[in-house]
C-alpha cells in the first residue's frame, strides 16, 4: 500500500465556488510499430529484460540513428484525424535531462517543430453535450526503459533497496500530443479530462496506430492543473501528475489536485509547480519533483538526423486511409441499432461497440446482441474478473446462440446452459446443445398434460389466478418448467395457463 501525506484539501463544490480549474492534458502513446523509432530492435511486450536493445536505443557512442518511416506516417495519420496542420518540413530536437533509464542522457523529441499543430478534438460528455478540446501540438519522441524500484513499500525508489533498469522499452516511438489550456470546464473539468481521454483512446484504436492499453502503459495521462480566482485572466500556477493510466483515475486525480490547490490557496500558501504522483489506492497525489520549464531541457536540433517533411501528395494519401471517425460511428450505429442514450452509453462503457457491430454482422438481433454481451457475458467476466475476450466466444457463437433462441430450439435457461458449454470449450452453440440434449419439447400434448396437473396440484394458486391476480400465475409456469425439466416454451405455458383459469 502506498504510503502517502494527507494534504489539506477543500470539498469539491467550495473549491469550485472560488476558482475556475484550467487544465492542460499530455497524452504520451506508444506505436503499435514493429520496431523502435530509430533502430531496428523488437517493441514486442512482455520480453525478458533488456534482450530488445542495440547500440542505437543504448546511446553508445558512435550509434546512429534512422527514423522509422511507419511512426512517421502514424504521426501524420494521427495529426489528421485530430485536425491538426502538417507540418510541411520539421526535425527532431534533443531534450537533455538525466534518467537512469534514458541511457543517452537526452530523449531525442521534437521541441518547436512539431509535425502536427493547431487541432481539435471534440468529445461527447455524460448528457450529450460536446465540448470542443484544442490541441497545441502531436509530437514524434521516444520512450524512456523502465526502472524497477526493489524493497520498501510504494514500489518508488524513496525507500527502496534497490533499483534495476530494462531498457527495452527505451526508443519505443511515442506520440505526444499536448492539448492547449482548457477554460471554461469549470466544475466538468475532471468529466472534460475523462472524457478527452476516452475518445483520444477510441480515435487512436480506430486508427490502428497503438493497441492504446492503459494499464500497460501504452497510452499514458499527464494531467496538469492549476486555479485561478473566478473572473482573473492570469492562470495559476500548474502541478502535473504524471502517468495517469486509467480513465477513472484521470478523472479522479483532477478533481484532487482541484480540492488540494484551493486548500493551499485558501490558506494564503502558494502552488509549487512541481511534478505529482497518482495514488489508486487512497485516491491522493503526492510530491514529485520541481517541474522543469522548456528553458531547462537545453533543447537543440539532433545533428544525427536529417529533418521530416512529408510531401503533400503523402499526407493526401494517408488522409484517404482515415476511418469513420468514432463518434459519428456511433451515432450511425445507435440508429441502425434503434438503442436508447441509455442503452447505447452501457453499451460504450462496456467497450462493447465493435464486438456487438459483429455480432450482428453475424445474423443476431441488435437487442440479442445487447443482451449478451453487456448483461451474462459481462455479468460472467465481472464474477471471474475476466474480460468477455477471456471466453471461448466469438461474435458468430453469439449469433448462432440467438438463431437457436428465435428459432424456438432454445429457451433463455438452456441458452446459458449452452453458453456454458462453449465457454468450456465443447464447440459450438449447436455443437454443445445437440451434444447436451437441450432442445424445447415441441408435444403440445405433453405440455398440456403438464399444465393440467400443475393447475390441479395448486388449487389456492389456481383460485387467485381465476380471481384476477394474473400475477399469480408466474408461480404456476415455475411449476409447469420444473415438471418439464426446463425443457418447456415458457410463453406458450403462461399461454396454456391462463386459457384454462381465465
Amino acid at each position: 500500500m502506498s504510503v502517502t501525506t494527507a494534504d489539506a484539501v477543500l470539498p469539491y463544490d467550495e473549491a469550485l465556488a472560488t476558482y475556475d480549474p484550467v487544465m492542460g492534458l499530455e497524452v504520451h502513446v506508444e506505436l503499435g510499430t514493429a520496431t523502435k523509432m530509430f533502430c531496428g530492435c523488437s517493441t514486442t511486450f512482455g520480453a525478458d529484460p533488456n534482450t530488445q536493445t542495440c547500440p542505437v536505443c543504448l546511446g553508445l557512442p558512435g550509434a546512429l540513428p534512422v527514423v522509422n518511416a511507419t511512426a512517421v506516417e502514424s504521426a501524420v495519420r494521427i495529426g489528421l484525424a485530430l485536425n491538426c496542420q502538417i507540418a510541411q518540413w520539421c526535425r527532431f530536437a534533443r531534450k537533455n535531462y538525466f534518467y537512469p533509464d534514458m541511457p543517452k542522457n537526452f530523449q531525442t523529441s521534437q521541441y518547436d517543430e512539431p509535425i502536427a499543430f493547431e487541432g481539435y478534438l471534440d468529445v461527447d460528455l455524460d448528457d450529450g453535450s460536446t465540448f470542443r478540446v484544442e490541441i497545441e501540438r502531436a509530437h514524434m519522441e521516444e520512450d524512456t526503459g523502465k526502472s524497477l524500484h526493489v524493497g520498501g513499500s510504494t514500489g518508488r525508489i524513496h525507500g527502496a533497496e534497490y533499483s534495476l533498469v530494462d531498457y527495452n522499452r527505451a526508443g519505443i516511438p511515442l506520440i505526444e500530443i499536448v492539448t492547449k489550456p482548457i477554460l471554461g470546464a469549470g466544475e466538468r473539468a475532471p468529466e472534460v479530462a475523462r472524457a478527452y481521454v476516452s475518445a483520444l483512446r477510441d480515435l487512436l484504436k480506430a486508427l490502428d496506430v497503438s493497441d492504446v492499453k492503459m494499464e500497460q502503459g501504452s497510452m499514458r495521462c499527464d494531467a496538469n492543473v492549476s486555479l485561478k480566482p473566478r473572473g482573473a485572466e492570469k492562470l495559476g500556477t500548474r502541478t502535473e501528475t504524471k502517468n495517469v493510466n486509467s480513465l477513472r483515475s484521470v478523472e479522479r486525480a483532477v478533481r484532487y489536485e482541484i480540492c488540494r490547490h484551493a486548500a493551499v490557496l485558501n490558506g494564503g500558501g502558494s502552488i509549487l509547480q512541481e511534478t505529482r504522483h497518482w495514488h489508486e489506492d487512497t485516491g491522493a497525489t503526492t510530491s514529485g519533483r520541481p517541474k522543469s520549464d522548456a528553458d531547462d531541457y537545453r533543447y537543440f536540433p539532433e545533428p544525427d538526423l536529417v529533418p521530416v517533411a512529408p510531401a503533400h501528395e503523402l499526407v493526401e494519401r494517408l488522409r484517404g486511409t482515415l476511418p469513420e471517425p468514432p463518434a459519428e460511428r456511433r451515432k450511425r450505429l445507435q440508429a441502425a441499432w434503434g438503442y436508447s442514450d441509455l442503452e447505447m452509453r452501457d453499451v460504450m462503457n462496456a467497450g462493447a461497440v465493435g464486438i456487438i457491430e459483429e455480432t450482428v454482422a453475424a445474423g443476431a438481433s441488435p437487442a440479442a446482441a445487447r443482451k449478451w454481451w453487456t448483461g451474462e457475458l459481462a455479468r460472467r467476466a465481472n464474477a471471474e474478473g475476466k474480460s468477455v475476450s477471456d471466453f471461448n466466444v466469438t461474435p458468430a457463437y453469439v449469433a448462432e446462440l440467438d438463431g437457436l433462441v428465435g428459432s424456438g430450439r432454445l429457451n433463455d435457461s438452456m441458452a446459458r446452459q449452452v453458453l456454458d458449454g462453449v465457454i468450456a470449450g465443447e464447440g459450438s452453440p449447436t455443437a454443445v446443445a445437440d451434444a447436451r440434449g437441450l432442445e424445447l419439447v415441441q408435444d403440445d400434448g405433453a405440455l398440456e398434460a403438464a399444465v393440467d396437473q400443475v393447475i390441479a396440484a395448486n388449487p389456492d394458486v389456481a383460485q387467485k389466478v381465476r380471481d384476477g391476480k394474473v400475477q399469480a400465475v408466474g408461480a404456476l409456469i415455475g411449476q409447469v418448467m420444473k415438471a418439464m425439466k426446463g425443457q418447456a416454451d415458457a410463453g406458450k405455458a403462461r399461454e396454456l395457463l391462463l386459457q384454462r383459469l381465465t
